[in-house]
């Protein structure tokens, strides 16, 4: 709501307007008040200028245009010329009066405030207050030169510092004053602190600084060179024994060398070697400790190095070793440490002269043999050692009259990777794996190859870790029973100073030279070791050895222990040659059996039958099948070619061929006994179609669906790889099957016929003749080829050789039922033997005999059943 005060009917004032104009005003510098008038009038002359003065406004421009006193023109009338009528706003208007009053009272309100401002000073510096027109005060901290009152303004307030007015301000001990502006605080000095953890306080009542000790509050304060040790209010790092300070920065320790200050306590006999914090004494070369004296101590006293002993084994009787160690046993008391190469070249030309030359050696046996050359090689690898770590230079080579070289490597500290190498062998190791653990002399690393020695680890065996068995298994698809094995390399002997070998931190890569040899069929080059013990006294094995690679007569290996190596080629035996012997001979005499029942089936006419023909064409089959099968079932390359799948055909087809002919026993059976008024079988057209032809169609189909089956890398058979083996175990099943319900059969019909009252005695034992035949020839024939599975996989020893003598006695057995046990045959055979003999054959006595015989059997009745 805006009241207006109009003070003539031309002006009219908002009063709102009038306080913003008010407010304005009061920003002006000096100013405490200000006061716009409404209208236009005349101040007074002691008012007029001055800051009021401006903020005056200008007169409405109602008054600046107020016309002339007199009659005038009105525009508002009716006629231009009447006179304009006299406005409200003259003086003697009593509103107007009072507004005056009111403006006067104003005035003199605000010339009395400029007064009561004009009583402070404005001119007061930084950190003060006014306190009259010509003075300010300083804030409590703060002071001028002269003073806490400033009466000027060049006397600025500047902060006082109480740290140096000692007498007013204590801290107390351990602590230190801190001005800060205005104020300040007491602080522990450096090293201490509050008992109650804070960091300032103000006066010395409340000090209660103690000392830090740094060596418990912050770990590892000082390096791995120096202990902390606390001291009043701060701390510091002494250097521990065998350290001292450094020169540049005496804050850090340095080892401290003892030799070179010539500060050590070593024995003569020994050598100073500076180690960071202390110092160790070691022996010369060619120098031991002595016997209770610890090595690489303060206190080691060394005495010279005399060689190991060494017995000749227990149990061997020999001229030529006891000779060889009565010269080890010289070399050992002669020996001085500056001897050592030339005791070196004597040793070895001596192993080479007990190998070499004529001696008992030869005559000692296997075991003994070997048991010499473990200790040989035993002895010599200790020998070897201590004498190389008596020589004074870095390396040596010796080769002998007999060939036999010796390579040897020594350093003081060694690390990273070395090769040690010589025409025979070439050995690349870690540093690491040849130092002896807790000893810091010189380390070994030896190589001794001896072609020589070849001479007492010849016939050795050869044992094979699991792992390489089951892959030799997986290789040649059988079991490997052994091994032949040839020595290609010289036996190479490494020794290093770290006498533990047995497994090392990291693998040895070795290269052997030999002679060039290429693997032929079920060979193989090996890295061999030599392993002593057990009782042949030692064998070649290949656990933790493997080879990399070969080419050109070299041959390289990688082993994760050391000992005696070599480069072998085993020529692996993978089936049992006894078993093959007695399969050949089974195999050779069932083939003659097989051909005198050929030649008595078409020589014999008495017997001569639709059953006779059966029995032919079956020992027929069987007889090319077993000659095929001795012939060429074995794959003496390993690859199968064009060969071994046209044997694996023939002896699938043949051999189905012989069980189809089986078969047709069965059927003469059947047709004698159960349809024996219905025909007499099927004709021989049929049966050669039928028995030649059904073979030859599984055969056809099976080589056309998978060509790849036949043939395998140990046999030429049936692979078993998809099932290809079910294309003959599948008919054979199949027909032994038929063949047992058909015997069962006739069996059952035969006991049918003996209860009848009036039965055919003559027939029906006939007939009972032929079953029993058929039925042992089924069982041969049958329980043959069932154990004969397992002969192409020959994992169990037992199937194996329970096949092989069932397949010698395969063609006994036809000869023995269709032959030898038939009375016509029989007679045939006396027959052909007296024109062999020239006697003349009595058929009167043989008919005699016969007579003889059925009396016999007439009286006993009982004998003419089943």
């Amino acid at each position: 709501m805006c009241v207006r005060l109009c003070v003539c009917e031309c002006e009219c004032v908002c009063v709102r307007e009038r306080k913003r104009e008010r407010e304005r005003s009061r920003s002006a510098p000096g100013s405490v008040f200000s006061l716009r008038f409404p209208v236009a009038f005349s101040l007074p002359r002691q008012f007029r200028g001055g800051p009021w003065a401006s903020a005056t406004p200008a007169p409405p421009s109602c008054l600046k245009t107020r016309p002339p006193r007199g009659p005038r023109s009105c525009p508002n009338s009716a006629t231009r010329d009447a006179p304009c009528p006299t406005p409200r706003c003259a003086m003697g208007d009593p509103r107007r009066s009072v507004l005056l009053v009111l403006s006067l009272l104003l005035i003199l309100l605000e010339v009395g405030c400029q007064k009561a401002a004009d009583k402070c000073a404005h001119w007061c510096p930084k950190n003060s207050t006014c306190v009259s027109a010509t003075s300010c005060r300083c804030h409590p901290g703060f002071a001028t030169f002269n003073g806490d009152i400033s009466n000027s303004p060049t006397e600025l307030c500047e902060d006082i510092n109480e740290c140096v007015r000692s007498t007013t301000v204590l801290c107390g001990k351990l602590a230190d004053c801190q001005n800060v502006e205005g104020s300040y605080y007491c602080t522990c000095n450096p090293g201490y602190e509050l008992a109650s953890g804070n960091k300032m306080f103000r006066n010395e009542s409340e000090n209660t600084c103690k000392d830090v000790d740094e060596c418990q509050k912050i770990p590892r304060l000082c390096n791995s060179r120096s202990i902390c040790v606390n001291t009043p209010g701060s701390y510091t790092c002494q250097c521990l024994p065998g350290f001292q300070n450094k020169p540049d920065n005496p804050k850090l320790c340095a080892d401290e060398d003892e030799c070179s200050s010539k500060t050590h306590q070593c024995h003569n006999s020994t050598y100073c070697v500076n180690t960071e914090g202390t110092y160790r004494c070691h022996c010369h070369r060619g120098w031991v400790p002595k016997a209770g004296f610890p090595p690489y101590t303060n206190s080691t006293v060394c005495e010279e190095t005399s060689l190991p002993p060494w017995t000749p084994p227990s149990g061997i009787s020999s001229q030529s070793l006891s000779h060889f160690f009565d010269k080890v046993e010289a070399l050992r008391r002669d020996f001085k440490p500056a001897t050592a190469e030339n005791t070196i070249q004597k040793l070895v030309k001596s192993v080479d002269e007990l190998l070499d030359g004529p001696g008992d050696l030869e005559t000692l046996a296997l075991p003994s043999r070997h048991h010499l050359a473990t200790q040989l090689l035993l002895g010599l690898e200790d020998t070897l050692r201590t004498l190389a770590e008596t020589l004074p230079g870095d390396s040596l080579t010796y080769v002998s009259p007999g060939d036999t070289e010796l390579s040897l490597m020594i350093q003081e500290q060694g690390n990273g990777n070395v090769t040690v190498g010589q025409s025979h062998a070439r050995m690349l190791l870690d540093w690491a794996v040849a130092t002896r653990a807790g000893d810091s002399g010189p380390t070994v690393v030896g190589i001794l190859s001896s072609k020589k020695m070849q001479k007492l680890l010849s016939d050795a065996s050869l044992a094979l870790d699991p792992e390489k068995k089951a892959e030799l298994k997986e290789t040649h698809q059988s079991p490997v029973r052994g091994a032949q094995l040839e020595l290609l390399s010289a036996v190479n002997s490494v020794f290093l100073s770290n006498n533990d070998t047995e497994k090392l931190k990291s693998p040895v890569t070795i290269a052997f030279s030999h002679q060039p040899e290429t693997p032929g069929h079920r060979q193989e080059l090996l890295c061999a070791f030599w392993k002593g013990g057990g009782d042949k006294g030692g064998h070649w094995a290949t656990t933790g050895c493997w080879r990399l690679g070969s080419l050109n007569g070299s041959t390289t290996c990688q082993c994760n222990h050391l000992s005696s190596f070599a480069i072998l080629m085993a020529h692996y035996d993978v089936e049992d040659p006894k078993l093959a012997l007695i399969t050949k001979v089974g195999l050779v005499l069932s083939l003659v059996c097989l051909l005198f029942c050929i030649l008595t089936f078409l020589l014999v006419r008495p017997i001569q039958g639709s059953r006779t023909t059966v029995h032919l064409h079956l020992c027929i089959c069987l007889f090319v099948g077993s000659a095929i099968f001795l012939a060429g079932i074995e794959n003496q390359g390993g690859q199968v070619g064009l060969r071994c799948r046209l044997v694996a055909g023939l002896l699938h087809y043949w051999f189905l061929a012989a069980f189809c002919w089986m078969s047709f026993e069965g059927l003469e059976l059947y047709f004698l006994v159960v349809r024996v008024f219905q025909g007499q079988g099927l004709s021989k057209r049929w049966l050669y179609l039928l028995g030649y032809g059904v073979p030859g169609l599984i055969v056809a189909v099976s080589a056309a669906v998978n060509p790849q089956g036949y043939g395998r890398a140990l046999y030429c058979w049936l692979d078993p790889a998809r099932g290809f083996l079910w294309s003959f175990l599948g008919p054979v099943t199949v027909i032994v099957l038929f063949n047992a319900v058909i015997f069962v059969t006739t069996v059952w019909k035969l006991t049918q016929k003996f209860s009848e009252i009036n039965p055919d005695m003559k027939k029906l034992k006939k007939a009972r003749v032929l079953t029993i035949t058929a039925l042992a020839q089924l069982f041969v024939l049958g329980s043959t080829w069932v154990f004969g599975l397992f002969l192409f996989d020959p994992h169990s020893w037992i199937l194996s050789y329970t096949f092989t003598i069932l397949n010698c006695l395969q063609g006994l057995f036809l000869f023995l039922l269709h032959c030898l046990l038939n009375k016509k045959v029989r007679e045939e055979y006396r027959k052909w033997a007296c024109l062999v003999t020239g006697n003349k054959y009595s058929e009167f006595a043989s008919t005699m005999s016969g007579t003889s015989h059925n009396q016999t059997r007439a009286l006993r009745p009982s004998e003419s059943g089943m």
